[in-house]
Order: structure tokens, then sequence, then C-alpha cells
């Protein structure tokens, strides 16, 4: 889906699961915002091939955070590109990305016995050995990075420690990651049972007040652009 020029909000889905990453790009590169599930590649390279942007064109992966739907496809995607694409993350989050340590939300040792025997074994399997990726730059909070007219971090931990947002100068567009959910078109709070600090994670969103917003791009639920602030600001008000 367009969301401006050079800005499309690609969909993913994997068993009925919906999930969308954020491709940029100008003439010279091109960037995506998380990166699916494992197993997603394909996917993701038809969904920029069927805007005109080769794989080719992908320079960099910025990860607004450490979840396994989001880093899922970043090894494949950093074998396909043979070690040309560089990997941006916020240093909280970077060791889980790294595998250094285990990835907080795919511990099996904190999930209970219980649940665990519901999970279907290749689920099983992924826990025990989830995806990890070498991050090259980490990111903080404030920092403007200069592709595409200027994208802004804002860090918005809760979900996860490290988690980020983005803020796209030249579109006003906020990508949000977890930070934020659609729900039949009306904003949520991050999903309580899948964020560790809600107290935080909701503080985070006030940040998001001082941008001149014109849309948002949920990687659940989509794309809005209808009343924003006020969305968010009922949000903050009211948790």
């Amino acid at each position: 889906m367009k969301v401006a020029d050079h800005v499309e909000m690609i969909e993913l889905n994997i068993e009925g699961f919906k999930i969308n990453p954020t491709l940029l790009w100008d003439d010279e590169m091109a960037i995506l915002v998380d990166t699916g599930m494992p197993g997603q590649l394909s996917a993701i390279k038809a969904a920029m091939q069927q805007v005109g942007v080769p794989f080719e064109k992908l320079k960099a992966v910025i990860l607004t955070h450490q979840d396994i739907d989001h880093i899922g496809s970043l090894p494949e995607i950093l074998q396909e590109s043979q070690g040309k694409i560089e990997v941006y993350a916020h240093e909280l989050d970077k060791p889980y990305i790294e595998g250094t340590k285990h990835m907080m939300k795919a511990d099996p040792t904190k999930i209970s016995k219980e649940v665990w025997e519901t999970l279907p074994p290749s689920m099983q399997a992924l826990y025990m050995n989830p995806p990890k990726a070498k991050v090259d730059h980490m990111l903080v909070d404030g920092q403007e990075l200069s592709f595409f007219g200027g994208i802004q971090v804002i860090f918005t931990p809760g979900h996860t420690p490290g988690h980020i947002s983005l803020y796209l100068n030249e579109s006003k567009t906020l990508v949000v990651g977890d930070a934020m959910v659609l729900n039949n078109g009306a904003i949520n709070g991050p999903v309580p049972r899948n964020t560790p600090d809600m107290e935080t994670a909701i503080h985070s969103l006030s940040k998001f007040l001082d941008y001149d917003i014109q849309s948002v791009i949920c990687y659940h639920g989509g794309y809005t652009n209808e009343n924003i602030k006020e969305q968010i600001q009922e949000i903050v008000q009211n948790n």
C-alpha cells in the first residue's frame, strides 16, 4: 500500500497472521523497516518488485525491536545480499537481536510447561533457536538519519527495552512498530500480554504528541490518517 511518495506499507501474511513492514526508497537505495517472520524473504522480494524496487537496491534494515515477527527474515535477507545490507537497532535490544541474550519473549525457560506444550513443534524449535544477526549501527533517542529527507529516531521503550519508532520528515509519517496497534481503524496502545512494561510503554506514546503526524503505520493493523493526535492523547490520558 502506498503511504506517500517512496513510502510503501508492505503486507505480509503467514497463516492468517498479517504484519506490516515499511519500505522506503529513492533513486539510490532502499531501506526496510522490520523483516517479518522467518521464511518470508520471497514474499518481501515479491512485494518490493511489485512497487518497482529491486531487492538489490536494499542497503539497510532498521529494526524497531527484537521480537521474532520483526527480525524473523533478517538472517535470510543478509545472506541473500551477501553482506551488502547494514542493520540498525537500539543498543538495549542489540544483544537479543545478536543472540548473546535469548530473545525475551521467546525464552523457553520463562514459558510455563502448560503453555509450552500447546505450542506446535515448529514454534518450539523456533523458540529454542530464534533468528539472530549482527547489528551494525546502534540508534539513540533523537537521532536523525540522513536518508530520504530525514528519519527521526524516537525511543519508545516498554514493549521491549530497546523499542524505537521512526518519524519520516518528508511525508510526516510515523512508523510505530508495536508501540501502538490498529484495531478496526482505531489506534490502541500496545497489546498488554506482549508488553512487559505497560506503564513505560504508555508513557512512551506521549513523545508522539510533539510531532506533526499525517499518517501512522502500525506493524499490527496497518495504516491510518484519521484523528491521530486526538487518539494518541486519549490513550495517554486514559491509561
